[in-house]
């Protein structure tokens, strides 16, 4: 019999660990599921304080706004569309990484997501919420905002215009919110039932026992379970592309130089991968150290993490060469003036900004060494959502400030209340982290056990040479 030679070590070097420490099943649920059953830690108190006081100033910008109108905004003639419709963008942007890692990932089978994927969700959830309120007061009558939808009315004075991509946002970010927080729920039932009976009080026990269904591990239960959570990827994966295909079609489909291009779908949807994954590195970073999780969410995670970053980030700077090439090459002489500007007018400081946050710093990331340090990618996350933020503006306000007419040229400034409710919006980010935190388990702890059987299997068959095959050989 040909003789066998193999490394113990083989399926680590060629798969690093996703669980580190060699924890058991039992230690698992207990490092995730702890933080929902202690007494409620006075820190915790202090950061809801500061939130939901952000948040508060978010509500009575909001009530300002209303009860004065937009001309409060720094928006003016010729630019309209200001920081209400940038930070927008930003906020949808920012919740495509959620649905990215919970339903493409999953399709694809990779399993370094299951770590990670009900946090991204989460964020993606409260990334909508923060967004859709733009668009509610932009249309200055918030209280009327039921004439956005298909509504049969006879006495209604104004019908929707269903060629305008305005009104598509509508039915596409409605829909993408609608399927993500299905997909989140449904994903959620597990190990909603876990906290269920780990419950020591009669009403957590109840509260939980109602919100994951009677889920009992029955055989049938996983088998209905695992079709629908397939469903649910298969409807979110297009929705990915989708959705923000369809914002970039509120600047595509129009005729203003800078706007009317058809790199816009893909451009945007990179961008929103690479500002979504960014955010996740921000907030897992801080997540993984406060709940001391370490071993599960690992440095493994947050290298592939960033190498979709790096990946992205070198999307979004070839956008940025082509949309140049092409305003060049079309022989438009508005468009050539129109990037030109960007490059080289009084928006320069933003445009520069974009390029050095979104092109430049991602490079980094080629280093191995660099892309492991964590200190180093959580200040560099934040300089690429800086970045994808700045990308927004320079868009919008680049392309409106200097319109054919030099008489009506105007410059875009942002008034108190435009940036008090940006800073707000933050606060209703963070105050929606910190109750999932406390109430939710952040990590899928049944799909990391999962996980973690399914590795332990594969460890039986190490890759083994013999003097005559190479296929592999299990390893008793």
């Amino acid at each position: 019999m040909a003789d066998l030679a193999f490394d113990p070590k083989a399926v680590e070097q060629l798969s690093p660990p996703l669980v580190t420490g060699q924890p058991s099943l039992h230690e698992v649920t207990e490092a995730v599921s702890i933080h929902t059953e202690i007494e409620t830690h006075r820190n915790w108190y202090i950061a809801l304080a500061i939130s939901g006081s952000i948040t508060l100033l978010l509500g009575s910008m909001l009530a300002y706004l209303v009860s004065t109108g937009i001309g409060v905004w720094g928006n003016n003639n010729p630019v309209g569309w200001g920081w209400d419709i940038t930070n927008f963008v930003f906020w949808i942007g920012i919740g495509h990484a959620g649905t990215l890692i919970s339903a493409i990932l999953f399709l694809f089978r990779q399993k370094w997501r299951t770590s990670i994927n009900r946090f991204a969700e989460a964020m993606t959830l409260f990334a909508v919420a923060c967004a859709g309120i733009y668009p509610l007061v932009h249309v200055g009558r918030p209280w009327r905002a039921y004439w956005l939808f298909p509504i049969p009315n006879a006495d209604l004075a104004m019908w929707q215009n269903f060629r305008s991509p305005l009104l598509w946002d509508v039915f596409a970010v409605s829909t993408y919110a609608t399927v993500s927080a299905l997909f989140w729920y449904v994903g959620l039932i597990p190990d909603l039932a876990i906290i269920r009976d780990r419950a020591k009080t009669q009403m957590r026990h109840t509260i939980y026992g109602l919100l994951s269904l009677g889920w009992r591990g029955s055989a049938t239960h996983w088998k209905n379970y695992e079709k629908a959570y397939m469903i649910l990827a298969g409807l979110s994966t297009p929705l990915v592309l989708s959705v923000h295909t369809i914002v970039s079609f509120d600047f595509a489909v129009s005729i203003i130089p800078g706007w009317h291009t058809t790199i816009f779908p893909p451009y945007f949807v990179a961008g929103a991968i690479f500002s979504g994954f960014a955010m996740v590195i921000t907030l897992m970073v801080i997540a993984r150290w406060v709940f001391k999780v370490e071993h599960l969410v690992t440095m493994t995670h947050l290298e592939n993490m960033n190498k979709v970053i790096l990946a992205t980030g070198t999307i979004v700077g070839y956008a940025y060469a082509t949309e140049f090439f092409i305003a060049w090459y079309s022989g438009n002489e508005y468009e050539r003036f129109t990037f030109i500007n960007r490059a080289m007018g009084p928006y320069a400081w933003a445009y520069w900004s974009m390029v050095s946050c979104n092109v430049i710093s991602p490079q980094f990331f080629w280093f191995k060494k660099l892309r492991t340090n964590i200190p180093f990618m959580f200040v560099l996350s934040i300089f690429v959502n800086i970045g994808m933020w700045f990308e927004r503006f320079v868009i919008i306000a680049t392309s409106l400030h200097r319109d054919y007419l030099p008489s009506s040229w105007g410059y875009f400034r942002p008034t108190i209340v435009d940036i008090l409710t940006f800073f707000g919006t933050f606060g209703l980010f963070i105050t929606l982290f910190v109750f999932f935190t406390r109430f939710l388990p952040i990590i899928a702890v049944s799909e990391v056990k999962g996980m973690m059987i399914q590795t332990e299997h594969e460890k039986h068959y190490l890759p083994a040479t013999t003097s005559g095959s190479s296929e592999p050989v299990k390893a008793h």
